[in-house]
């Protein structure tokens, strides 16, 4: 065989190995999309997707450093991961903004963009605390409503993301996130409408009922402190008497926004149905509790309400109890409904003492 056809055949071989490796690749890249939207898709909740996203990315693509910032106005997604008990600790790297304008110039973004890291744009989406990346992908998470969220992409390797790469696959990593987030995020919401007092915005009575027993569990198991308000607004039946019953449901309204005005995000509020409310204040003590309720009975009794073309004083009352410890006897819920009926007994007792006050539950 001559030199001449041994080179032609070696190159031959050379080209089948390329190509035999290039498709090796593809099939690699086409089995890392598979993997990544059957992660992405089969996720049954919201902690499950985001576990997902993290878990994914950071050791499917081996990058150094992922987070997702999700837009976030009305704090609707940081109450649903509340009353989901998943706590912004447990996740990090999941970052909120309150509008568009924090993003800068990256909210008029509509594609993926690549390149190196540059702090005066990108440090929003990559906090100081997280490992600072060489090079970076942004990517857009945009549905019908608009842009929802930025997930950010960073790797210690500068040649990682280049101006020149091909955005294909994050674009089509960005519609598969996005249209996930948007689901289980309705998803909840529904669950949450079934769990809602329909004329004050708050939530219902089966909804506290059942919050009561996961807090009185986690209190437990934590060894903490939790205490309950009972709230009732004094003369209510004179408010719809004298005032009509469209003003009364103003003056509820307007009796939930100031209470929940008072309350940190980890606190619970609903209506008890009339015009009683009750609130959890999960690792609170006492006089803490007691410091709340005052706060809430001086920031309804204090102001005036406004029934167009009136303005009317309207006071509350609020028994205050603290959990008592668990005997052997008791289950978790019969415990929770002990502290419910303390604090009950004790907003009595406040009518009984004159209204407008805070009156502490006798445990003795």
């Amino acid at each position: 065989m001559s030199d001449t056809l041994q080179s032609e055949n070696r190159q031959l071989r050379e080209q089948l190995a390329a190509l035999i490796d290039e498709a090796r690749r593809n099939e690699e890249i086409m089995r890392r999309h598979q993997d990544f939207d059957l992660s992405f898709i089969s996720a049954a909740g919201f902690r499950e997707l985001i576990e997902s996203i993290f878990a994914a990315l950071s050791t499917l693509s081996k990058l150094d450093v992922v987070t997702l910032t999700m837009l976030d106005p009305k704090y609707e997604i940081r109450r649903i991961l509340q009353d989901l008990n998943i706590s912004l600790t447990e996740f990090p790297n999941l970052l909120f903004l309150q509008n568009t304008k924090e993003l800068g110039a990256l909210k008029h973004m509509k594609l993926p963009s690549v390149g190196p890291f540059e702090a005066t744009w990108h440090n929003r989406l990559f906090p100081a605390a997280f490992t600072q990346p060489s090079s970076i992908a942004i990517v857009p998470l945009w549905r019908q409503s608009g842009l929802t969220g930025v997930l950010s992409l960073g790797s210690l390797d500068s040649k990682r993301f280049t101006t020149d790469m091909a955005t294909d696959f994050l674009e089509h990593m960005a519609l598969i996130i996005a249209i996930c987030l948007e689901n289980v995020i309705n998803i909840e919401r529904l669950k949450h409408l079934g769990l809602m007092d329909p004329l004050t915005g708050v939530n219902n009575r089966r909804y506290v009922d059942q919050r009561l027993i996961e807090e009185v569990v986690r209190t437990k198991r934590r060894a903490g402190d939790f205490c309950c308000l009972y709230i009732d607004i004094d003369h209510f039946k004179h408010i719809n008497d004298n005032y009509g019953h469209l003003h009364g449901d103003d003056v509820l309204r307007e009796v939930a926004t100031r209470i929940k005005a008072e309350l940190r995000l980890s606190d619970t509020l609903g209506r008890f149905g009339g015009e009683e409310f009750v609130v959890l204040l999960p690792d609170t003590q006492l006089n803490h509790a007691c410091m709340v309720a005052e706060r809430i009975r001086a920031g309804i009794g204090n102001r005036p309400f406004t029934l167009n073309p009136e303005s009317l004083h309207v006071s509350i009352s609020i028994g205050v109890a603290r959990m008592d410890t668990l005997t052997p006897d008791q289950t978790f819920e019969m415990l929770g409904q002990k502290m419910l009926t303390q604090a009950d007994e004790a907003l009595y007792q406040a009518k009984e003492n004159g209204r407008n006050r805070v009156q502490v539950a006798d445990q003795t």
